[in-house]
């Protein structure tokens, strides 16, 4: 039988990879190059001290070498995020010198830590050397942001190893934290920038159960609610009194993470209707169509204060409603992961669907971005448009003054780079995808949830009940996705597949008998006996979509995107001409647009060939021109994926074109 029924009435419970893996197609290929390209080449990086001062800084605050802190403040916690990819990796494809490399940075880890529990490398090593430093003096230190990752790192180690080396670490940072909480609640309110520590302590809770960790998170809202902060870190209101997203958007979705797992582990229905608000502010108004986040390089904070000398500057910022550039969209990696950290914790908390569809959207797109097709060269920002000789400099990770390491000089030429001297997003990136498998499912209620598609293989249990299936699939390419039964123990357990918001006419079939139409934007339910060898078959057709803007959205009226299934497409321009700029063509309106199976650098995926208006050309580069009457031509080129653009050297791009009829 086949329903498609409301949101769970327990919270989800995730799978690790005793219970889930992928085992072939989309998100296998991506989690092996994961494995055999980002984590060794980015370890590369960080114990390289002529490359990056990751490791070194961690040898200096041991004792093992001299030397001078280098980086910026937050570099701890790139370490961290490296290391818990690293143990994720353990956990699904352990090699020797992994686990060896794991083993020896524990330790070092441990061997920094002071014996209240506090851990920050510019902090230790200043002290080495002057003696007179007071750590949480600078809020922008970024001390309890790196104590979060670490905690965050400490349960992970614990969960895929048993060792409790650093799973006791975490324990010490989280009682270092218990103390501010009780002797310094202004100092820790001040520095909890990028509050990843929330996040980290109810991990910490739910590995340990004790409630002493849990009662530290609602330390830190209480202490953060009675800082008179700004909008730039979301503290100038208390968290229950915020109804839209404002500020620096990677702060803002690890708040919100954060404190969605506090709602879930106290049943806070008044704290889910807050951050449903505020999620639905983001997803309708804020977010870009590739799920990026955090639209602009410099924002400001316009309704903290009536007095203009008041307002705030807000970096990485959540702008208005609707006001989304492109050229100089920021859309952080990181702020596009703390979306789907934010967003996974969502869809735990209620079931719903809509949560798993924006998980998916920011996957193929966004999160794809930010890494190259080798998996291992990234980009910071993910902008919806390149474009040539912009006649001003976009910034560059490591133009801050909280970084002290130079950089070369900005580039209106976004290039993926090995290294970033802000390198926050590349081990993030890592870490995320290290564990994508987790993201496939999970179980609630005594039934089995399928939230992601890609080739996963998934054994369950529920008591004396278990079901194992293995999904083939060429999603996102392909429509149809089959599970097939490999074992069914006391009837198995229900199924919900997860139909996406974005397609119509899903189709259903358990062992070639049609059930029930799925509605879009929900979970179809599948409760019967199960039996070794039985199939289910969803079947999700994917037209090429051509999507536009609300009409707030100034920057892109009158222009359209094109979107198949999950995947957001863009023209680059190189697959234009030579001598043809991408300001020059458009689609027509009724243009056909049917995939077929391409190549980009060498990568196998789908792309869609096109045949585009190509517009008058322009006479001058003054501000206003007459526009030309000449006829228009055309030109024969191809969309590809989003995630792909950028891989072939410099070049022009964009999301969105011009519509012409």
């Amino acid at each position: 039988m086949s329903t498609t029924t409301a949101p769970t009435s327990e919270p989800l419970r995730p799978l690790h990879a005793d219970q889930v893996r992928w085992g072939r197609g989309f998100w296998h290929d991506v989690q092996e190059r994961t494995f055999e390209s980002t984590v060794p080449t980015m370890w590369e990086s960080l114990s390289d001290p002529a490359v990056s001062p990751g490791l070194q800084n961690f040898r200096i605050a041991a004792g093992l070498q001299a030397g001078e802190h280098q980086g910026p403040p937050f570099m701890d916690g790139d370490l961290y995020k490296w290391l818990e990819a690293a143990i994720s990796q353990l956990e699904v494809a352990s090699q020797p010198w992994l686990t060896e490399t794991v083993e020896e940075l524990v330790q070092l880890i441990a061997s920094v830590q002071r014996d209240d529990g506090y851990i920050h490398t510019p902090t230790l090593i200043s002290a080495q050397a002057h003696g007179d430093v007071v750590e949480l003096s600078d809020r922008f230190a970024f001390e309890t942001y790196n104590l979060g990752h670490l905690i965050t790192t400490g349960v992970r180690h614990f969960e895929v190893t048993g060792s409790t080396t650093l799973l006791d670490v975490a324990r010490k940072a989280a009682g270092f934290l218990e103390g501010l909480a009780r002797d310094k609640p202004l100092e820790l309110a001040k520095s909890a920038i990028c509050p990843s520590h929330y996040m980290a302590v109810m991990d910490l809770y739910r590995v340990t159960r004790e409630t002493r960790y849990l009662r530290l998170a609602e330390a830190f809202v209480r202490v953060r609610d009675d800082f008179d902060g700004g909008d730039d870190n979301q503290d100038r209101l208390p968290v229950r009194e915020q109804t839209v997203a404002a500020g620096h958007a990677v702060r803002a979705n690890y708040l919100y993470a954060g404190l969605a797992d506090l709602a879930t582990e106290n049943d806070d229905h008044e704290l889910r209707a807050v951050l449903e608000g505020l999620w639905n502010d983001v997803v309708d108004t804020k977010l870009y169509l590739t799920g990026g986040c955090g639209a602009l390089y410099d924002g400001a904070s316009p309704d903290g204060d009536p007095w203009q000398s008041e307002i705030s500057r807000v970096h990485q910022a959540y702008g208005r409603a609707y006001q989304l550039p492109n050229t100089t969209a920021h859309s952080e990696s990181c702020a596009n992961i703390g979306m789907i950290l934010w967003s996974e914790r969502m869809l735990s908390l209620t079931g719903d669907a809509r949560y798993t569809d924006v998980i998916e959207t920011i996957a193929y797109n966004s999160l794809l971005a930010g890494i190259d097709l080798s998996g291992t060269e990234y980009f910071y920002t993910n902008p919806l448009r390149q474009v040539r000789d912009l006649p001003y400099p976009l910034r560059r990770p490591g133009d801050t003054a909280l970084d002290p390491v130079p950089v070369p000089p900005p580039s209106d030429e976004r290039l993926r780079e090995r290294y970033l001297s802000c390198f926050c997003c590349p081990p993030n990136t890592a870490r995320t995808l290290a564990r994508f498998h987790e993201r496939a499912a999970s179980v609630a209620d005594g039934e089995l949830y399928v939230h992601l598609y890609g080739g996963s293989d998934i054994r369950v249990s529920d008591g004396a009940r278990s079901l194992a299936l293995r999904e083939d699939t060429e999603y996102p390419w392909g429509e149809v996705v089959r599970f097939t039964v490999e074992e069914a123990v006391e009837d198995g357990m229900p199924v919900r597949l997860r139909v996406p918001g974005w397609t119509r006419g899903a189709s259903l079939l358990v062992n070639d008998e049609t059930m029930d139409a799925p509605a879009p934007g929900a979970y179809v339910r599948i409760d019967r006996a199960w039996r070794t060898g039985d199939t289910i078959t969803l079947t999700l057709p994917m037209s090429s979509r051509v999507v536009r803007a609300n009409r707030l959205a100034e920057e892109v009226t009158n222009q359209v995107a094109v979107q198949r299934g999950p995947v957001v497409y863009c023209l680059e321009s190189s697959d234009l001409p030579d001598g043809l700029p991408l300001e020059r063509v458009a689609l027509r309106r009724g243009t056909t647009l049917t995939p077929q199976a391409g190549e980009v650098d060498g990568h196998a995926m789908q792309v869609i060939p096109v045949t585009l208006a190509v517009l008058p050309a322009g006479g001058t580069d003054t501000l206003y021109e007459d526009l030309s009457d000449d006829a228009l031509d055309t030109v024969d080129t191809r969309l590809v994926p989003y995630f792909a653009w950028g891989n072939r050297g410099a070049s022009e791009m964009s999301v969105w074109l011009p519509l012409v009829w």
